[in-house]
């Protein structure tokens, strides 16, 4: 066994141990290969980091990201002494606001405002730089008007359709958000619960906090009622990203949607502010670098030149349009193959081109490029210079969606289904499984509401005639000569 006062010693960039669980393990190699930097590990470097770890890896990981000779072995509890021992398990939520007062998603943002760590809210809430895009996904969706019918039998309503691949009550579906085990205990687990429940579709991330196995097993006594498809980030290491889609294939995952927005991470501020806070309270300031000028000339060189050094890179920086290839080829299926990240129509047509079935139009939540569109205004730009798309892909939307209006517009305009994030992720971090329930529910009933306000009994009657988008269409860029993207080689 290992004494405390042994494993404190080695705090620094060059030996890095960590105590996870009660085991001690090295990661002074694993430091820079972490997605989510170095600098998060250097802060628990000599010390405890289960409280840490645990709400944001699934079982196992540290296994399977570390060779075995990195597991040093047990801490002795005899000498933990300075060495904090932290709980093994995230306390449940509690909330301030009943479950009965949530009667739309907003209420339960502001629920789980009320009891999320500091931390997890942070993660949460944060979007890029200045929030632009963020705040165009939620404002995108007021500027559609609606042109509602009236004097129609709407007394019965089918909202049922086929989404990614599965025969779905509603034309939603959870989209992938990671770590939500950040939120509550049970994590994802209230995400697959609520699909099943509800019979829709649910993207599990890659990121996500509870292992495939465990959400899959979840599914297994839902009897075919709701369904798990792969967000899948590409890594730079191509073995990696290979696992990932056996997993997935093995464990009956019906879909796999490539993520290709994220060729490196945006600069979330309220992100990287949290955890220049976190290191300054436990490492107390850094002197600043000495300014010269071959320091300042080596390092625009590296960031300019440097093969290897990718700025705010976890994840693969060369994947292309030719690179899809092999992806597609693991998975095996080209009828439950997409992509995710989608913001132009020139790519939107580049994937129809090249045999994609399934496009999905995304900014990442207002994570990434910031004054990337918002996914309606992407929808609408495929309207107006390639509406073949519509026809020949499944089309899917996220992004701002707080009401049931807001997919009915989506569907309008020829989005086959529209998924939502955040708002499940406040709905389990507030209220659990029951949560994730009553907020499928609200847009349920919203949506039954709306559609027969709008004259619609049925989705497959919702079309173009039936909004007005004339507020967005000064923004969107106008039907002209045919698009040039460049050809694909796929």
């Amino acid at each position: 066994m290992l004494k405390a006062s042994d494993i404190a010693q080695h705090n620094t960039r060059e030996s890095c141990w960590v105590i996870i669980q009660g085991q001690v393990y090295d990661v002074t190699d694993f430091l820079e290969e972490h997605p989510g930097g170095s600098s998060i590990i250097l802060r628990y470097g000599g010390k405890d980091a289960t409280e840490e770890y645990l709400p944001v890896h699934p079982p196992g990981t540290i296994e399977k990201e570390l060779p075995p000779d990195k597991h040093l072995g047990e801490l002795d509890p005899q000498s933990v002494g300075g060495v904090a021992v932290t709980k093994s398990k995230p306390e449940a939520a509690t909330t301030s606001i009943p479950l009965d007062l949530c009667l739309c998603l907003d209420d339960f943002e502001k629920a789980a405002k009320a009891v999320l760590s500091k931390r997890a809210w942070t993660y949460y809430s944060s979007a890029s730089e200045n929030l632009h895009s963020f705040r165009l996904n939620r404002q995108d969706w007021e500027r559609i008007l609606f042109r509602p019918r009236v004097l129609r039998n709407v007394q019965r309503v089918n909202m049922q359709r086929k989404l990614l691949g599965h025969h779905s009550n509603l034309p939603l579906f959870i989209a992938p958000a990671a770590l939500a085990r950040l939120g509550h205990p049970d994590g994802e687990l209230c995400l697959s619960r609520g699909a099943s429940a509800y019979n829709i579709p649910f993207v599990v991330s890659n990121a996500a906090s509870v292992s495939m196995e465990d959400l899959a097993e979840s599914m297994q006594g839902a009897k075919g009622r709701g369904c798990l498809c792969l967000q899948l980030y590409v890594k730079k290491k191509k073995s990696e990203t290979l696992a990932s889609i056996v997993r997935a294939k093995q464990l009956g995952f019906t879909a796999l949607l490539v993520t290709v927005d994220t060729p490196v991470v945006g600069k979330r501020e309220d992100d990287d502010r949290y955890k220049a806070e976190q290191a300054l309270e436990t490492q107390g300031p850094r002197p600043p670098p000495p300014v010269t000028a071959e320091g300042i000339q080596q390092s625009l060189q590296r960031s300019s030149t440097d093969e290897v050094f990718v700025l705010r890179g976890p994840y693969s920086s060369t994947l292309d349009w030719n690179e899809l290839a092999w992806i597609r080829e693991a998975w095996g299926d080209d009828e439950s193959f997409g992509l995710k990240g989608i913001a132009t129509a020139e790519d939107a047509h580049l994937a129809c081109e090249s045999g994609i079935k399934r496009i999905y139009l995304s900014n990442h939540g207002g994570r990434q490029l910031d004054s990337a569109p918002s996914a309606l205004r992407t929808l609408l730009e495929i309207r107006n210079l390639c509406p073949h798309v519509l026809q020949q892909c499944e089309v899917l939307v996220d992004g701002g969606v707080s009401r049931a209006t807001d997919i009915i517009k989506a569907l309008c305009l020829g989005a086959r289904g529209v998924g939502l994030g955040r708002p499940f992720l406040y709905a389990l971090s507030a209220h659990g499984t029951a949560g994730v329930c009553k907020a499928i529910q609200i847009l349920s009933d919203e949506l039954e509401t709306s559609m027969r306000l709008l004259g619609v009994v049925d989705l497959d009657h919702l079309g173009p005639h039936l909004v007005n988008t004339r507020e967005l269409d000064p923004f969107i860029l106008p039907p002209g000569p045919a698009l040039h993207p460049r050809q694909s080689r796929i």
